[in-house]
């Protein structure tokens, strides 16, 4: 794949390593299918709220600015936040802001 097309993985990447106290631990995951391209998130437990944040509003921060991203590449892109354990998973894909 073209380095423009992993923009939004790096993306992410930088955004959110910025922001934990665990930047090695920071692992993404890129998919494409049909409903366009999905980016799995994998974070250390002690950092998960700061990725999610005060009633997700940096989740979704994130988000809006993938939108963004992903409509200047004329692709979908959804992120999902995966809880390390196994636990649950945060879509932030298609919710309405």
């Amino acid at each position: 794949m073209t380095e423009e097309t992993r923009q939004d993985q790096a993306f992410i990447e930088y955004i959110v390593k910025a922001i934990v106290d665990n930047p090695d631990k920071v692992r993404t995951e890129r998919t494409i299918d049909e409903r366009g391209v999905l980016i799995t998130l994998y974070v250390d437990p002690t950092d998960m709220g700061k990725v999610i944040g005060k009633e997700g509003r940096t989740a979704k921060a994130i988000r809006s600015l993938l939108k963004v991203l992903g409509a200047k590449n004329q692709a979908r892109v959804t992120m999902k936040i995966v809880e390390p354990e196994g636990g649950r998973a945060v879509d932030l894909g298609d919710e309405d802001l």
